[in-house]
């Protein structure tokens, strides 16, 4: 069965007007129900972490005034949401989601979390939507329960998993790949193990044919035993903040291309969704839903 981390304290209120399309997350589980892709079974509720497990990926003191509300202002706008008490709760849950589904993904082959991504959280700081960084708390999981011994970040957000590459620079077992426009955020871009940035405008027949040769690639430099997958949706033509031009088909065929790869190897991979900002919500829902059917459709 396919298991997806979800809570309603994912869909945090913001202020009127925010740019951040928060509804999604509530949207995208109806819809999941509404179309038959899952059943109410194939829903979690993370529960909280232990905070061991956020230091693994987060220093104490930053992790500290995070949950205190410490954060200085100049900060927390780098952020881009009002900090409260609520949001720190939903970080953490969402990182809760990440990790457990680390274990279903080694039961069942894929895992979803219906948040997460939050690749733009570094070790002492957050920005961009990111507070805590999921998949480097799950990754940092794993390799302390001695779960996996060699992991690929792959990271197809349209925007570079700048955190993800900071908190993993040292880290040998750790292997991140970031495929991103060249021109978005972040303007400064960390270095990654493996970044591929793409011209403005790059569209469904370019991006796939540079994926399928890269995971190739992948498998054969960095022979990985668990693979985490950001699946970002802000790739497509119609995302307000991206610079690429993928169609809706192209997006599910990434996915598809995506699970084939893993399941092909026998890959455990979880998935965090990640951006998506088009001006419709029902654009953003959409796409997101068609990565659970894809992987629904493939492994079970």
């Amino acid at each position: 069965m396919l298991k997806i981390a979800f809570h309603p304290i994912y869909a945090h209120p913001l202020p009127e007007g925010h740019r951040f399309p928060m509804q999604k997350y509530e949207l995208l589980p109806q819809q999941l129900l509404h179309e038959g892709t899952a059943e109410y079974e194939n829903f979690f509720t993370p529960g909280l972490p232990e905070d061991s497990e956020i230091l693994r990926a987060h220093d104490a003191a930053y992790f500290e005034d995070l949950q205190t509300g410490r954060i200085p202002p100049r900060e927390m706008r780098k952020v881009g949401f009002p900090w409260s008490e609520a949001l720190v709760l939903r970080e953490r849950t969402i990182a809760q989601g990440t990790i457990r589904c680390c274990h279903y993904a080694l039961e069942n082959g894929v895992s979803m979390n219906i948040a997460g991504g939050t690749h733009h959280a570094y070790r002492d700081r957050g920005e961009a939507f990111c507070m805590l960084n999921d998949q480097a708390i799950g990754a940092c999981h794993l390799l302390a329960n001695n779960l996996a011994e060699r992991i690929l970040m792959l990271d197809l957000d349209v925007h570079q998993g700048n955190g993800t590459a900071a908190i993993f620079r040292e880290e040998p077992r750790v292997f991140t790949y970031s495929m991103h426009g060249q021109s978005n955020y972040p303007f400064r871009k960390e270095v990654s193990d493996w970044d591929v940035p793409l011209a403005k405008q790059t569209g469904d027949t370019e991006y796939l044919t540079t994926l399928e040769t890269h995971l190739e690639n992948l498998y054969a430099q960095v022979r990985p035993d668990f693979v985490f997958y950001l699946c970002g949706v802000d790739v497509l033509a119609t995302d307000k903040l991206g610079t690429l031009a993928l169609t809706p088909e192209g997006c599910r065929q990434r996915d598809a291309m995506v699970f084939r790869w893993c399941r092909s190897h026998g890959l455990p991979v979880q998935c965090s969704m990640g951006g998506g900002y088009s001006p419709q919500i029902r654009t953003i829902v959409e796409a997101h839903a068609q990565t659970f059917r894809t992987a629904q459709s493939l492994y079970f």
